[in-house]
């Protein structure tokens, strides 16, 4: 039986990932384009898929105008990649900031999750005992 993976992006806090390295998950850095903390996460696909991701907002919210990277992911690439792959997506913030947030990403849909950082362990391993 293979591993689940979770796929994180740069920042994600270490005792997090050491708790699901534990509970016996992978863990794989991601890219949004612009840190190169590992793979891209515009290649994610059927044959690499992750079983979760994790990222905060401001890793998903690209510069607007000439500070925007053709490489940076916009947060429509990954609601969509996370659509079709079918791959729930935590998005750290803290719960004072997350009706801000909602309005920012444009009400995103179901696939993602807003999580307090505090639940965040709880909410993965969720997640993933469903996966």
């Amino acid at each position: 039986m293979t591993r689940k993976k979770v796929g994180y992006f740069d920042g994600t806090d270490s005792t997090l990932l050491t708790a699901l390295v534990c509970d016996g998950y992978d863990t794989i850095p991601v890219s949004n384009g612009r840190d190169n903390h590992g793979r891209h996460v515009r290649l994610i696909n059927d044959k690499n898929r992750v079983d979760l991701l994790i990222a905060y907002v401001h890793k998903i919210i690209a510069p607007e105008g000439e500070d925007r990277e053709e490489s940076d992911v916009v947060f429509e690439d990954l609601f969509r990649i996370c659509r079709i792959l079918e791959i729930p997506l935590l998005l750290e913030i803290p719960e004072a900031l997350q009706p801000r947030a909602i309005e920012m990403l444009g009400h995103p849909p179901d696939i993602v999750e807003l999580v307090d950082p505090a639940d965040t362990l709880r909410v993965a391993r969720e997640h993933l005992a469903r996966a």
